[in-house]
């Protein structure tokens, strides 16, 4: 059973004491392929390092999160498209709209979002959305940007069963992760109307650690917890989900 995590930040400081033992128990658990979202340009040689480490595993997106959208924001969206010139990353993110900590940068939010999804496009990526009390706003600016080229996936998805299909009909997967084992997490009352075929496993490690290790750190072998879930979900065996997700996971990726 190989298992895919999608989304974790693994060269996060909050592995920094036992990143390698951290890595092995992922592996250890069938965790085989993890897919690296960047934040910003100081994290960028943490990740390369990362990458170097496990070059059989890890794969690297390349993007600005939409929480340091920040006054310097044009300078980080430069260092975005060069590396996109220079080195293979395996989809633009993660990017999108934050609301959640602080209005002030919407639009410049919203302006670095879009620019970012015709870089994706420009080099044939999947994008990877953060989407956070900003449904609205991550939707219209897809909907300005769509088109067949569009295509990735909606991370840590929390939405309604309405915004859920609206996420589907711009050609994204949804990442579920620890969300959907909080028993006020919502999405695990409507999932199972969602075709399968359109969900990706994710943990975002170390943040949204499941149940039974909420308000923990995080990590990829937890993704577990996760896949148990949507085997009860979908009354489907835990190997079968594993193999589908992983194939969605292949088809965005294209690795």
């Amino acid at each position: 059973m190989i298992v895919t995590d999608t989304h974790a930040h693994l060269y996060s400081e909050a592995f920094d004491e036992d990143r390698s033992e951290m890595m092995q128990r992922a592996l250890d658990a069938g965790v085989e392929r993890f897919f690296i979202p960047a934040i910003d340009s100081t994290y960028t040689q943490s990740m390369l390092d990362l990458e170097s480490d496990y070059p059989d595993n890890v794969f690297l997106m390349m993007g600005l999160h939409p929480t340091h959208v920040k006054e310097n924001h044009k300078d980080e969206l430069a260092h975005v498209e060069e590396w996109l010139d220079k080195k293979k990353f395996y989809a633009v993110g993660e990017i999108g709209v934050d609301l959640y900590w602080d209005k002030t940068f919407l639009k410049e939010q919203q302006d670095a979002f879009a620019y970012q999804i015709r870089l994706a496009k420009k080099h044939q990526l999947p994008i990877v959305i953060h989407c956070r009390d900003a449904f609205d706003e991550v939707f219209e600016v897809l909907e300005q940007e769509k088109d067949e080229e569009l295509f990735g996936i909606f991370h840590c998805f929390t939405g309604t069963l309405e915004q859920a299909n609206q996420a589907i009909s711009y050609n994204m997967k949804l990442g579920i992760g620890g969300v959907a084992t909080f028993k006020n997490g919502k999405i695990d009352q409507f999932l199972n109307e969602i075709d399968i075929k359109h969900i990706v496993l994710e943990t975002d490690a170390p943040y949204l650690a499941p149940t039974p290790y909420r308000g923990k750190r995080n990590e990829s072998s937890y993704i577990i917890k996760v896949l148990e879930k949507l085997s009860s979900i979908y009354s489907m065996p835990e190997d079968k989900i594993a193999a589908i997700t992983t194939k969605s996971s292949k088809a965005i990726f294209g690795v």
